[in-house]
């Protein structure tokens, strides 16, 4: 899938992270070269198990919705760390503990930071009103 067309996906992962009230929604872009097995990663933390679990639940639902399904999942029972992989991108939930344990974004210090409104998807262009007014005709 071209990175263009990842916009929109992405965008609907970070706003179920957003709707389930997720802490310090990252978004990263990992460089071509760099070994990465995908082109994103959202990463975000829940305060609690049953957050953590709410949040993975939302992204999941939300991209079925746009007919979306995770290749894999991880992690959910234990809701220390979920990861949803959708190929292009992954979605990781976590716990605070565990994010700052595992740190990826220090792991992926070379990855670009987006910040959510640089995924704002495009709207789609609206039929242009006539330049001059259609005439009427005469029944």
């Amino acid at each position: 899938m071209k990175k263009t067309h990842l916009k929109q996906p992405i965008f609907e992962a970070i706003s179920a992270c957003q709707e389930k009230k997720a802490e310090q929604i990252a978004i990263l872009e990992l460089e071509q070269g760099s070994g990465a097995f995908t082109d994103y990663f959202v990463v975000c933390s829940g305060t609690n198990p049953r957050q953590v679990q709410a949040i993975s639940d939302e992204v999941e639902e939300r991209l079925q919705e746009a007919g979306m399904h995770p290749a894999h999942v991880e992690g959910y029972k234990q809701a220390e760390w979920v990861l949803l992989d959708y190929v292009d991108f992954v979605v990781h939930v976590f716990s605070e503990k565990a994010r700052s344990y595992y740190d990826l974004e220090r792991l992926w210090k070379s990855a670009k930071r987006l910040e959510p409104g640089d995924l704002t998807p495009v709207a789609r262009r609206k039929k242009r009103a006539p330049s001059r007014p259609l005439r009427k005709k005469r029944a």
